[in-house]
């Protein structure tokens, strides 16, 4: 069997056999909360504690890792204390080895719940008593700096009968981590949960908040303990009061409204769901699903219940400090200044759409080109997709909007839209400075694929033409094909095709020539969510963001299924606007039909029980399907009786 050298405090997928190699002392802390360790490691720090060891529960998930740790470290141990979240279950072979070891030895075990709530079930497992249990339970559900040095200095009061410390202090569940508000600025408020704070893991919370600042946007940071505490949501309301914010940053998981009242609702503001992800930043990059199966839960699906706007995973966890008082692998957030700079752009233009008068707005609403037998534009499940954009037109210009005259009807519009004559162009070489501007990876990918943009077949006259014509301040377009000279219905969702030269022209020009504040993608899906990169928590690489960017987008769809826009969601922050097909129910006949059938039931009905009714009802059948045509429609021919 392979032994591993514990390198992180997360682990994915099956565990392996790892020897944590710790030497013995006499208090032992198993957790499997980073935030917990980190806290106590600097509180050893303090108190200058030298005889004590912290591990992660996670890297002792093999049982080889806990016969090793058993017979190791634990040999001269005088107190254990256990958290395990989830119960005895948790760590089953775990709890039995430890329980076992301090039982034969008379170690002093404390085995407690990972959450506030007591369980007996856990307690029973515990050699100290009562009394010791419930006061070291108190000071880390407390939590909190003080709270964690007297927990150490209450673990050494049990093996050493010395001085017991004051008893747990309360430390808020919520509160105002740090505070850039201004009233002459926009304004963000940022979430994020209590236990960040707890352990010091507050490095992507301030590269965040300095990252809105430099784009002029003050922050309001505020830890909670859950979205669904009150204590919480109090908290919240007091500190934005008379300061709602122009946009959410939502750090916390799960789903807020599920069994309640999304509190986050009422300031009628986009909210970003940010990621702090459970992986390391390496997993990630390798990991084309982006994320793994408890973060893709946790922070993307179940916040999508909540309405929120996905963003980026923002930080990763990372060994970042090697704790030899602890012989303790310390993990920790680690921000990616490239991922924080994405959000916080996405965040900034968000936030200047909101403010920018109507009149001022540059909006570009992008139809899509789904291949179909007759190879329709702009086609849409149950949505007349030409039409809505008329309406969406027409609305516009109600608002205010700075909209020049515009078809009457979505015929005239793909009309429109068809003739070559009314296109845009960019300039050949405007486009190969933005171009230069893409990540490398991309570029090479695209010119490997199709060579370089004078080969593109919109390229004519020194420049790439663009199906965009515009009304005003609105530009309306088919969003161009994934390639040329290739299947089109095959390789629409092809996750492998790099788009080519005027695929890439064309949202180019969307961000820095017409400077769209914002993307109306309207109709069925387009292509654009299908482009080659990751699936979730997108990199800089990864062609939906490189090509799109930061853009706030709004998306009308169909959702008629539980995958029907989820890409959009996930890789291009897309904001659904929904429409549900009507309920399905059975038709049944009716009419002339519905009164045949009870005739025909009946005539079936007395042919086997009263043959003296048949002949009346074989007239009856007849007659009602003469007068009706019902035979002509059945193909009779000549004359039918009853005999």
């Amino acid at each position: 069997m392979h032994l591993l050298a514990t390198t992180s405090g997360v682990i994915d997928g099956a565990p392996e056999a790892a020897d944590l190699n710790q030497s013995p002392a006499d208090i032992i802390v198993l957790s499997a909360a980073d935030s917990e360790l980190a806290s106590l490691a600097r509180a050893a720090d303090a108190l200058g504690e030298t005889d004590l060891r912290l591990a992660n529960l996670l890297h002792l998930q093999h049982n080889m890792s806990v016969d090793l740790y058993v017979g190791k470290t634990l040999t001269r141990a005088k107190l254990i204390v256990l958290r395990l979240l989830g119960g005895a279950g948790y760590w089953r072979y775990g709890l039995e080895q430890v329980e076992a070891h301090a039982r034969a030895n008379g170690i002093a075990l404390c085995v407690l719940p990972g959450d506030a709530n007591a369980d007996p079930d856990l307690a029973s497992h515990s050699t100290l008593s009562p009394l010791h249990c419930e006061r070291l339970r108190q000071y880390l559900v407390a939590g909190g700096t003080e709270n964690a040095q007297a927990f150490l200095a209450y673990c050494r009061h049990i093996t050493n009968s010395g001085a017991a410390p004051r008893p747990a202090q309360p430390f808020a569940t919520s509160g105002i981590y740090r505070s850039t508000f201004d009233p002459q600025r926009p304004h963000a408020a940022l979430i994020f949960y209590r236990s960040v704070v707890e352990g010091a893991l507050t490095a992507p919370i301030d590269a965040m908040i300095d990252a809105l600042g430099a784009r002029g946007i003050g922050c309001t940071a505020l830890f909670v303990a859950s979205l669904k505490d009150k204590a919480s949501v109090a908290t919240i309301e007091s500190a934005l009061k008379g300061a709602a914010p122009g946009i959410i940053l939502n750090a916390t998981s799960f789903a807020a409204s599920s069994g309640g009242v999304d509190p986050l609702a009422q300031y009628d503001c986009p909210v970003l769901q940010m990621i702090f992800a459970g992986t390391s930043q390496g997993q990630w990059q390798a990991n084309i699903q982006g994320l793994g199966p408890r973060d893709l839960a946790m922070n993307v699906v179940l916040p999508e219940l909540d309405g929120r706007i996905h963003s980026r995973a923002v930080s990763f966890k990372a060994d970042t400090v090697w704790h030899e008082r602890t012989e303790c692998r310390i993990v920790t957030y680690k921000p990616v200044p490239d991922r924080i700079d994405f959000v916080a752009d996405l965040a900034a233009n968000w936030v200047r759409l909101r403010r920018k008068p109507p009149s001022q707005r540059n909006i570009a609403i992008v139809l899509a080109n789904y291949p179909g037998k007759q190879g329709r534009i702009a086609n849409g499940v149950g949505y007349d997709t030409p039409a809505s954009t008329i309406a969406i037109l027409d609305a516009l210009k109600d608002d205010g909007y700075a909209l020049t005259e515009f078809p009457s009807s979505g015929n005239d519009l793909i009309s429109h839209l068809s003739s070559s004559r009314r296109s845009m162009a960019l300039a050949i070489a405007e486009y190969q400075t933005l171009f230069a501007q893409l990540p490398k990876s991309v570029r090479t990918q695209i010119i490997s694929r199709w060579g370089e943009p004078g080969g593109d077949p919109s390229f004519h006259g020194g420049a790439l033409h663009l199906p965009v014509v515009l009304f005003g301040n609105i530009a309306v377009a088919i969003q161009p094909a994934r390639g040329y000279n290739i299947d089109p219905k095959a390789t629409y969702h092809d996750p492998a095709l790099v788009p080519p030269h005027g695929y890439v022209a064309f949202y180019l020009w969307l961000r820095h020539v017409f400077k769209a504040d914002a993307v109306v993608h309207n109709g069925k899906h387009g292509n654009l969510e299908w482009l080659p990169g990751k699936a979730t928590s997108l990199s800089a690489e990864c062609f939906p963001e490189a090509i799109f960017g930061p853009t706030p987008q709004l998306y009308p769809f169909i959702v008629n299924d539980p995958g029907e826009g989820t890409q959009a969601k996930r890789r291009t922050s897309a904001v659904i606007i929904d429409h549900l097909t009507p309920p399905l129910t059975r038709a049944e006949t009716y009419g002339p039909l519905k009164d045949l059938e009870a005739l025909v039931d009946e005539y079936y009905l007395a042919s086997g029980l009263d043959r003296r009714r048949v002949a009346a009802l074989a007239r009856n059948i007849i007659d009602l399907t003469k007068a009706h045509c019902l035979d002509i429609d059945a193909g009779f021919t000549g004359d039918v009786s009853a005999d």
